[in-house]
């Protein structure tokens, strides 16, 4: 079988089931950054990256995990703390 290569942005499966995203690779420090689908970051070094038993799979249908977030995540008992600008981005710039 042959080990898939940490790619930032590709997904893995871990035999237990776990879903993966690699997030980021520095070769530098013999590193690779992965983030869980429920949003947790770990570390991973280059070396132990094939001990990893990883299948590559395709990202999950619902890949944002633990960043999906609802308006109502953010209100408050008031309707006026909705932060400025959360359902149209260009609101909160000035008007000119």
């Amino acid at each position: 079988m042959a080990i898939a290569f940490p790619t930032i942005g590709k997904w893995f499966r871990r035999p237990d089931g776990t879903l993966l995203e690699v997030v980021a690779v520095d070769e530098g420090d013999g590193t690779i950054e992965i983030q869980f689908f429920d949003g947790t970051i770990d570390e991973v070094e280059i070396d132990a990256w094939r001990d990893q038993l990883l299948i590559e799979v395709a990202a999950p249908e619902d890949w944002s995990g633990s960043v999906d977030m609802d308006p109502e995540d953010y209100k408050g008992t008031r309707t006026d703390e909705m932060p400025a600008g959360f359902h149209d981005p260009l609101k909160f710039l000035g008007k000119s």
